[in-house]
């Protein structure tokens, strides 16, 4: 991971005593009356872009494979970050739908866009955990179509679009043939990569392999009932300290603020169920440049546009209280903040990252047969076709 160096001395205890200083004066209320804000999104570079669909089986036995996503869904969001392009970080959208769950309409194919395309990783976290597996019929090639209708793909060429599509039925059911909607993507330059839940061979022989070979994409095969396994480190719990600091830096503003500020905590708490690694996982991500939170907090929706702080009526309190100087010196010092706990979070986490890949050589650790593993083998060989490198 690259670190940026803002300081040299400061200790993470130094940079929460400074965050206490900074923040004792600052309420996070947002304004209580619905407001209509300008678009304040800067235009994105899209040759930068990395789409993924996500397409996951929720029948009856795929509860594996639904605790899979919940669990590594933020070290895979963390390798995702660390590509890199012409030196800059992509633009991250992810797109979520289930598929196979009797609980959906028939009318539907059993298939049911979750999320459209979103660079807002807490509402995907939030998705997937609201997600139940119930017994149903798998239309591979239903939910592959609605995919490629339904979803904004951009159509720069440099862009990485790419439909990943995890279930253990046979590939080929349902009144859809994959075989068209695979054609079509391949036309678009989608690349579907397909992981079967079971043995590889099995997969095959149920065309699992084929579908993605239509679109040059990755086939592998995972093992959904294998629990995530995650290596604990000396420096998890110096992350959550700066998780929480990180936190503090956070000003809801207009009709998205307290909803959104509730989300981002209750995240926090959904990664902390599988334990202290997984929330240090989180708290890194959350300190890239990919975690960024422009609609509902002030900070981020100030780096892209100050004219938003003449907006009195959206602002809280304790900013619309003050002159239009002094809320851009209160903005700049939480984003001061900011950095340096940013900073303090990614120095850790690369030491963290170091000491991980030590103990998976020393005790011969892999996971290769998991939902991450596919994700990642086949999104880094994808991306860099187009430019991409890993760190």
């Amino acid at each position: 991971m690259k670190t940026i160096r803002l300081f040299a001395s400061f200790s993470s205890v130094a940079v929460l005593l400074t965050l206490a200083l900074f923040l004792s004066d600052v309420s996070v209320k947002a304004a209580p009356e619905v407001i209509n804000l300008p678009d304040h999104t800067v235009e994105k570079d899209e040759a930068q872009t990395i789409q993924v669909a996500l397409l996951l089986d929720t029948s009856n036995s795929m509860d594996g494979l639904i605790e899979q996503a919940k669990s590594q869904l933020w070290s895979i969001l963390i390798a995702l970050s660390q590509t890199r392009k012409s030196n800059a970080a992509p633009n991250l959208e992810i797109a979520l739908y289930e598929y196979g769950n009797d609980g959906l309409p028939a009318s539907s194919g059993h298939v049911r866009q979750v999320l459209s395309f979103t660079q807002d990783m807490d509402e995907v976290s939030a998705a997937l955990f609201k997600l139940t597996t119930n017994g149903g019929e798998e239309y591979c090639g239903t939910v592959i179509q609605k995919a490629l209708k339904q979803l904004e793909w951009t159509k720069h060429p440099d862009a990485v679009r790419l439909v990943f599509i995890a279930g253990n039925e046979g590939f080929d059911q349902g009144k859809i043939p994959y075989a068209s909607p695979c054609a079509n993507a391949k036309e678009r330059d989608i690349i579907i990569n397909t992981i079967f839940c079971g043995e590889c061979q099995q997969g095959i022989s149920m065309y699992w392999k084929d579908g993605a070979t239509l679109t040059n994409g990755h086939y592998n095969c995972m093992n959904h009932n294998q629990a995530t396994t995650y290596i604990e480190t000396p420096y998890d719990k110096e992350l959550q300290l700066l998780n929480d600091s990180l936190n503090q830096t956070y000003v809801p503003f207009g009709d998205l603020g307290n909803t959104k500020r509730k989300l981002q905590i209750e995240q926090d708490q959904n990664a902390s169920k599988y334990g202290k690694a997984n929330a240090a996982n989180r708290a890194a991500f959350k300190a890239t440049s990919n975690y960024n939170n422009a609609s509902w907090d002030l900070v981020d929706a100030v780096n892209e546009n100050e004219a938003i702080l003449e907006e009195s009526e959206a602002l809280p309190e304790s900013i619309s209280s003050l002159s239009i100087e002094e809320r851009k010196a209160k903005i700049k010092s939480l984003e001061t903040q900011r950095s340096l706990v940013n900073a303090s979070i990614q120095d850790i986490s690369k030491k963290r990252q170091e000491y991980i890949a030590e103990q998976k050589t020393k005790n011969q650790l892999s996971k290769e047969t998991d939902l991450e593993a596919s994700i990642l083998k086949a999104i880094q060989a994808q991306a860099a076709k187009k430019g991409f490198k890993t760190n």
